[in-house]
């Protein structure tokens, strides 16, 4: 996915200014294409277990609706650096957030930990998180969690702002009464 953000921004940008915007969608999609194809292309060649197991999932990419959105929405307005290092991050934050949902979920769902079992006595494996709802409810609490953690910076923030108002009222009060 990192691979094919990258490029398809790298191109999108360079191609954008000369690409019609009547026909800029199926252009995208036609950039986006080309270079799922050259990984599926490459995992057949390099890694042919890999890619057996993966199926379909490979050129199903081709929808994925976050690489057009991302070439829609920054690709197609940025230069080629800019492009280049969102299609870095973006991929890179992808990643992230699968290694984290999926190590959740081995953990939690298998007591495993990159194969290796870990098995504590009493306690058994969340199953369902190993199946293809336990994506959504792992990835569901991991954005609960977060946004509970902002919101309580939040909090504190403004009680901080809070306490700081009412030392300052304290002693402008207590310097035009003394």
């Amino acid at each position: 996915m990192t691979f094919v953000l990258v490029s398809s921004n790298v191109i999108i940008s360079l191609l954008s200014p000369i690409i019609p915007r009547e026909v800029r969608i199926p252009c995208y999609v036609v950039v986006i294409a080309t270079f799922v194809s050259i990984v599926d292309m490459a995992l057949k060649g390099f890694f042919p277990a890999l890619s057996r197991s993966l199926g379909l999932f490979i050129p199903l990419i081709v929808v994925n609706c976050i690489i057009l959105a991302r070439a829609e929405a920054f690709a197609s307005k940025n230069g080629l650096v800019a492009s280049l290092l969102d299609g870095l991050g973006m991929g890179g934050g992808f990643t992230v957030a699968l290694v984290v949902v999926s190590g959740v979920r081995e953990v939690l769902g298998s007591w495993r930990l990159m194969g290796v079992p870990i098995t504590f006595r009493g306690f058994e494996p969340m199953s369902v998180l190993v199946m293809a709802p336990g994506a959504f409810l792992v990835l569901g609490t991991v954005i609960g969690l977060m946004k509970w953690r902002a919101l309580r910076a939040e909090r504190l923030a403004r009680d901080e702002a809070a306490r700081r108002t009412v030392g300052f009222l304290k002693t402008a009060g207590e310097k035009a009464g003394g």
